[in-house]
């Protein structure tokens, strides 16, 4: 990729020169946004699929590596698009609200919707006009903002997450790493960078098009549908350049690999809906090295299956397919059975007795939320998501005031398996070793039972919006 900047921080003032004539949306040739249409289909899978099913892993030894605590297995579970008032503003003891400032008028949240809602902006305009210099009063900046930004869960909408957080922790100081949506904030999931990127890649629908018809999902990598396509980087002077969604900074997996620590990452495959989210597709030595790409990509359909065959290794990042991930406009009560299914089966393995499990959601997708985050850098903090640590270690009911951001989440990898770190982000970034009680018996499995309420099938497309 031509015009590549390695990752600095500058300053704010440049980025605010820069991005004056930014706007929440592309224009109407292209599309930014993390909707899944159109959709990738047919059968048989075309040439260059990536499979949706592969062989049972071999096994791992993950007590053969030495760590600096009893974990040792990693489990860095990602969801989408929920902003920590809208999940847990209610839940006891944590600094949350169930009133929301809108440009000066305090109106209550009401309460959300467990099925499907409505996609609400994000970008990282968007996500600046929400904060709106540390006021949080932003948020209502569309039709559909105005209904579902200012809304919230009860506990008996999420009743499995809603009793994780009360046997184990919740984080209420923990942020999305980036301002804005899922594409930056899915690298910094991996690499404690986004390499300058602000939004989503940018690509024409002709191009989307075609690839959806020669059977592929959209993609925000190496793979992207061209021609046309770019993402929007902030580079060391502070202009705003196009370049390919394809990187060649470090992430934690060259980390673990120098180690010789075996890890994977699950994520849809190219011919699924939620493949924009894989986020090694957009690392130049992972998705266009098909060895390294078969070696530590696997495909998602896949988890459960492995989980139970004891075959996940030392570290493991997961995002889910689309339908699943709990994005708005698709069914939340079937993400958090899905979520459910991946938690049971850790619980219910050998794996669990050594596991630690962060949960997390990718951005706030646009839902209010009344903590102002801090500017570390031009880039961050965004707005503050949920976090909760599930594993036989955490602590029992207790929620951490620790601040922290996905960095943080490496960290704690960085720091278990004695690596390094990548930039200023993981360097600043505490473990979140609040979350952990090392002297205390490892506590047995809790399984949940999943949801029976849960309207619609998984895999059909959102509901056209109602007349309005």
């Amino acid at each position: 990729m031509t015009g590549r900047r390695r990752p600095q921080a500058w300053s704010a003032a440049l980025l605010a020169v820069a991005l004056v004539a930014a706007a929440c949306t592309s224009a109407p040739a292209v599309t930014d946004g993390d909707d899944p249409a159109p959709t990738a289909g047919g059968s048989p899978l075309p040439p260059g699929a990536d499979p949706v099913t592969e062989p049972l892993p071999p096994p791992v030894d993950a007590s053969a590596f030495e760590t600096l605590t009893p974990i040792k297995h990693v489990v860095f579970l990602i969801k989408e698009n929920r902003s920590f008032d809208h999940l847990f503003g209610r839940f006891p003891g944590v600094n949350g609200t169930r009133v929301a400032n809108d440009r000066g008028t305090i109106r209550p949240l009401t309460p959300a919707e467990d099925q499907r809602a409505h996609d609400l902006p994000h970008c990282y305009q968007c996500a600046v006009a929400a904060v709106n210099g540390g006021r949080m009063d932003g948020f209502n900046q569309t039709e559909p903002a105005d209904t579902w930004a200012f809304t919230q869960f009860r506990p008996h909408q999420m009743p499995n997450y809603w009793h994780w957080a009360e046997r184990n922790v919740l984080f209420d100081n923990f942020f999305a790493s980036a301002m804005g949506p899922s594409f930056p904030n899915h690298l910094y999931a991996i690499a404690a960078t986004a390499g300058g990127a602000l939004d989503n890649p940018v690509q024409t629908f002709q191009a989307l098009r075609r690839q959806q018809e020669r059977g592929f999902a959209k993609s925000w990598g190496c793979d992207i549908a061209e021609p046309g396509a770019y993402v929007e980087i902030l580079d060391p002077e502070g202009d705003l350049v196009k370049v390919d969604p394809c990187f060649d900074f470090l992430t934690v997996g060259d980390l673990l690999n120098a180690k010789g620590i075996p890890w994977a990452y699950y994520a849809a495959t190219n011919t699924q809906l939620g493949y924009i989210w894989s986020a090694y597709a957009a690392i130049r030595r992972y998705r266009e090295n098909p060895a390294m790409w078969d070696r530590f990509m696997r495909p998602v359909d896949d988890l459960i299956r492995d989980i139970r065959a004891d075959r996940l290794p030392p570290v493991t990042w997961i995002t889910p397919r689309f339908q699943l991930s709990e994005h708005p406009e698709y069914n939340f009560c079937h993400g958090e059975n899905w979520t459910t299914e991946v938690v049971n089966a850790i619980m219910e393995s050998p794996m669990w007795e050594d596991t630690a499990i962060f949960l997390t959601w990718d951005d706030y997708g646009g839902f209010y939320d009344h903590v102002p985050p801090k500017e570390i850098d031009p880039f961050g903090y965004g707005i503050r998501v949920p976090l909760l640590v599930i594993s036989p270690y955490a602590k029992d009911g207790f929620v951490s005031h620790e601040e922290g951001e996905f960095s943080s989440v490496l960290r704690f990898i960085e720091d278990n398996w004695f690596l390094t770190q990548l930039t200023h982000r993981d360097r600043r970034a505490t473990p979140l070793l609040s979350a952990f009680d090392f002297d205390q018996a490892p506590r047995p499995p809790d399984p949940r039972p999943l949801r029976t309420d849960c309207e619609g099938p998984i895999w059909s497309p959102p509901p056209p919006d109602p007349p309005r």
